[in-house]
């Protein structure tokens, strides 16, 4: 004789067993994205940066290939870059005042004091330069004209993206150069160089990604 309650959770029994063949028979039918992007990764200089960086990339579907990676890293150094540059903007005391301010002024509104305000706005310029390069070299990743791999369209649209991806890197380079002048005092040099750093180590790792697109990608 069956106990009481033992027919009443069966079926529960049962739909749980299925749920969990379920959730098991999908993982086994997609490989891990994580495990594509670590093993991607290794190629780049900076991999634990590669890795923690395009595991905050909130694209939809997760990258699966070369080219979709090295799409996603071109994205998240432009939103690293963007976000840097208003960081700078604000030391500055805004991207477009004018050089004609005091330094009291400049004080008061947070910037750059004196002159660090003259490295720090050329830093701000580099900045938004490397923002449109990146830009760029994303959209032209996701682009038409790289939908057919080895041909000569293929090739010369990956060039722009090369081309335009190095630019970025220039950009942060000359803006880190700059903050070594006298008149950039160490608090302020500190600061910005802590948030270039991390767009030239992601834009680095972009380069090496989109160098690793290619046919078959």
């Amino acid at each position: 004789m069956a106990r009481p309650g033992s027919s009443a959770a069966a079926p529960l029994l049962l739909l749980l067993a299925a749920a969990a063949a379920s959730i098991l028979a999908a993982a086994a039918a997609s490989p891990a994205p994580s495990d594509f992007v670590r093993k991607s990764c290794r190629a780049t200089q900076y991999p634990s940066v590669c890795e923690q960086s395009l595991a905050s990339y909130g694209g939809s579907p997760a990258p699966r290939s070369p080219r979709e990676l090295a799409r996603a890293a071109l994205s998240v150094s432009a939103d690293r870059a963007r976000a840097a540059s208003a960081y700078v903007g604000r030391l500055c005391g805004g991207s477009s005042s004018s050089a004609g301010h005091k330094k009291g002024a400049a004080a008061r509104k947070g910037g750059a004091p004196g002159s660090a305000a003259g490295p720090v706005r050329d830093c701000l310029e580099n900045l938004a330069d490397s923002v449109g390069h990146l830009r760029d070299a994303a959209q032209e990743m996701g682009g038409a004209g790289m939908s057919r791999s080895g041909t000569p369209a293929f090739k010369w649209h990956l060039s722009n993206v090369q081309t335009w991806c190095s630019a970025a890197l220039t950009d942060e380079n000359t803006c880190l150069d700059g903050l070594s002048s006298r008149g950039v005092d160490a608090g302020t040099r500190a600061a910005i160089r802590g948030k270039v750093v991390d767009v030239a180590q992601v834009t680095s790792n972009a380069l090496a990604l989109v160098n690793k697109v290619g046919p078959g990608y």
